[in-house]
């Protein structure tokens, strides 16, 4: 199991702690220094079962820099959303956990945290 983070937000923060106190064997990954490429993208996502535009944070500046709002939310615009994923990873929701049955979650919550150690 693998969890992207940022260490200055506090889910991810929570996230950890809880793997912590239920002994998960994780590894942490710091995904603003240990930046995904685009094929990790892709495969996250398709882990995930979700689309780029999903897991985007809108509300960073970058976001509203390169004006992500606007942009066609459809399969050819998909690549589009992923470059700019992997060339602003700030714009990448968290804490993002890779389970050990190739699934993922963005796991915002205590619950998804529970649902990623449950696979």
């Amino acid at each position: 199991m693998e969890i992207w983070i940022n260490p200055a937000c506090s889910k991810c923060r929570s996230a950890v702690k809880l793997l912590d106190a239920e002994g998960a064997d994780y590894t942490v990954r710091r995904y603003l220094e240990d930046v995904p490429s685009e094929d990790e993208i892709r495969a996250v996502l398709d882990r995930l079962g979700l689309e780029p535009w999903d897991i985007t944070r809108t509300q960073e500046d970058a976001a509203r820099e390169l004006g992500v709002k606007e942009w066609a939310r459809d399969a050819s615009s998909r690549e589009r959303w992923i470059k700019a994923l992997a060339e602003h990873p700030k714009l990448i929701q968290r804490p993002i956990i890779t389970a050990d049955d190739g699934t993922a979650v963005v796991a915002r919550t205590d619950e998804a945290v529970r649902d990623a150690l449950a696979r």
